[in-house]
């Protein structure tokens, strides 16, 4: 997404990222961003909440109007109505998916490499 954008930009386009993860848009150059804290699948609010998912969408091209800094990125207000901690626990399956079982072994390990590095 971060790489599209960029292109789009170059053609002359304004871009928003609107994410859960505004490190990673920091770290790889988005041109605008929009953090919301919301569980992972639910970028713009909770399915059928059409009133929360608004006020997001105008958050966004309110943010996409008014930055000035390339990079720029705005955390959202808006609260998710119920605890995080119980939002992604309902929202991950109870059993991982086939990919997850594979590739999570590694990226744990990569991990432990990297802190046995640092210290």
């Amino acid at each position: 997404m971060p790489v599209l954008a960029r292109t789009i930009e170059a053609a002359g386009l304004s871009t928003i990222m609107v994410t859960m993860m505004p490190f990673w848009a920091e770290k790889v150059g988005v041109p605008r961003t929009l953090a919301v804290e919301f569980p992972f699948g639910h970028t713009l609010g909770q399915p059928h909440n059409q009133v929360q998912q608004m006020r997001v969408i105008h958050q966004a091209l309110d943010v996409l109007e008014s930055a000035d800094t390339p990079g720029e990125i705005v955390h959202s207000a808006e609260i998710w109505p119920e605890p995080l901690k119980e939002a992604k626990a309902s929202w991950q399956p109870e059993d991982p998916s086939p990919i997850i079982e594979v590739i999570a072994p590694q990226v744990l390990e990569v991990i432990r490499q990297r802190r046995r590095s640092k210290s």
